[in-house]
C-alpha cells in the first residue's frame, strides 16, 4: 500500500509499505477513505519536534472495516468508522473517567501498541487498529458518506473534538463572552464549539479573510486582527471595558498563551489545547492575583465523538468547512507545504 512517511524536517514522502494484517485478536483493519494533515504534524515537519528515523505519520482518518480479529465484538466488516487520534482500551481507570488520552494502554498511529507491534500511520491506504472495539466509533446508518459529510466526520477524529475540549475547559456557555486565539482548524472548531455550547458573543482573533469568513459562519460575532497589548485593548473595547469570561488557546506558542491569558478577565477561565512548543511557563503569580482558572490539554476525542457525531449527523454542526483543500494521498508533500505556508487551512487527503 501507499503511505506518508516523514524522513526529517521538510522531507515528506509517499512510499510503499506492507498492507496491514490482523496481528492480535482485538485488531481490525480499516481501509482509509479520508485522512488529513494536522497542525501538530507541522511540528516535526518544521523540525521543532525531532524525527530520529523515517516514520509513518498522520493521526486522523475515517474508513471502512475490512477484516476483524476473533475477539472483536462490536465491529463488523463493512462498518464505517471514525478513528480518534489515539488508541485507548476503554477499561482502565483513566478511560472510565473519560480521560482516554491517559489510557494505561495508550498508543499512537505510526508508533507501536503496548505489545510491541507496529501501528500504521493515518495518512495511508489502510491501518491496523489495535483495541478496535474501544478505540473506533461506528457511524450508524452510513456506509458511503457524501463529500460534505465525509469532511465533518473526519474532523471528529481530532480538530472538532479538540475545539470542544477547549470550549469546555474555558467554561464557554450561555451568558458568557468568549475569545478564541488561533484561526487554524482547531481554533475555528473552537468557535463552533463555543456557539454549540450557547455562547452568544464570540470574538475570533484572526488576520486572514478566508478564516475570518469561516469563523463568522461558525458563530463568531466579532473579529480582532490586532495582537499583543493592542489585541487585549480591542477585546476590552468590544466587551465594554472588561475582558472575556472564557478564552480558548488553540495554537501552543508562548505568544498565543500570553495573548489568551491577558484576554481573560479576573475570575474567568482559559482552556488551552494548542500543543506546547516551548517558551515561557504559565505565570502562577498572575493566576493567583487574578483568580483565572486554566484547564484543557490533550483532548479525549474518543470520549467526545459520540455526542458530536449526533450533531453532525442531524446537521446541527458542519465542522467539515475547515477543509478548504482536497488532494490525493500522492500529493502529501504538497499538502504539508500548503499548510506550512498557510495557503491552506486544512488539507484532506484521499487514498
Amino acid at each position: 500500500m501507499r503511505a506518508t512517511i516523514i524522513h526529517g524536517p521538510g522531507d515528506i514522502r509517499v512510499e510503499d509499505r506492507d498492507y496491514p494484517t490482523v496481528q492480535l485478536p482485538t485488531d481490525v483493519i480499516v481501509k482509509v477513505t479520508a485522512s488529513c494533515v494536522c497542525g501538530s504534524d507541522l511540528w516535526p515537519y518544521r523540525g521543532v519536534k525531532p524525527t530520529h528515523k523515517p516514520s509513518a505519520i498522520g493521526h486522523e482518518f475515517i474508513g471502512t472495516v475490512e477484516s476483524v480479529g476473533e475477539d472483536v465484538k462490536d465491529l463488523a466488516v463493512g462498518d464505517f468508522v471514525i478513528a480518534p487520534f489515539l488508541v485507548s482500551c476503554g477499561a482502565c481507570p483513566q478511560c472510565l473517567n473519560g480521560v482516554t488520552v491517559a489510557c494505561e494502554h495508550l498508543a499512537g498511529w505510526g508508533g507501536k501498541d503496548d505489545t510491541g507491534h507496529a501501528i500504521d500511520g493515518g495518512q495511508g491506504q489502510a491501518v491496523r487498529v489495535p483495541l478496535a472495539d474501544s478505540t473506533l466509533v461506528k457511524v450508524p446508518g452510513i456506509t458511503e458518506p457524501d463529500d460534505v459529510l465525509r469532511k465533518s466526520l473526519l474532523t471528529l477524529s481530532d480538530v472538532m473534538a479538540t475545539g470542544h475540549h477547549a470550549a469546555l475547559a474555558a467554561k464557554a456557555g450561555p451568558g458568557r463572552t468568549v475569545v478564541v486565539v488561533g484561526d487554524g482548524a482547531v481554533g475555528l472548531c473552537g468557535v463552533l464549539a463555543a456557539k454549540r455550547l450557547g455562547a452568544e458573543r464570540i470574538i475570533a482573533m484572526s488576520r486572514h479573510a478566508d478564516r475570518q469568513a469561516i469563523a463568522r459562519e461558525f458563530g463568531a460575532t466579532d473579529i480582532v486582527e490586532e495582537r499583543g497589548d493592542e489585541g487585549v485593548a480591542k477585546v476590552r473595547e468590544l466587551l465594554g471595558g472588561v475582558l472575556a469570561d472564557s478564552v480558548l488557546e488553540c495554537v501552543g506558542t508562548k505568544e498565543s498563551m500570553d495573548q489568551a491569558l491577558h484576554s481573560t478577565r479576573p475570575g474567568g477561565a482559559l482552556g488551552f489545547v494548542g500543543v506546547p512548543t516551548g517558551g515561557g511557563e504559565v505565570p502562577l503569580r498572575y493566576l493567583f492575583d487574578t483568580n483565572i482558572s486554566i484547564g484543557g490539554g490533550m483532548a479525549p476525542a474518543r470520549t467526545y465523538i459520540p455526542e458530536l457525531l449526533a450533531d453532525v449527523l442531524d446537521g446541527t454542526i458542519n465542522p467539515g468547512r475547515v477543509f478548504d483543500v482536497v488532494m490525493p494521498l500522492e500529493e502529501a508533500p504538497e499538502a504539508y507545504r500548503a499548510m506550512d505556508e498557510r495557503r491552506a487551512i486544512k488539507v484532506l487527503l484521499t487514498p
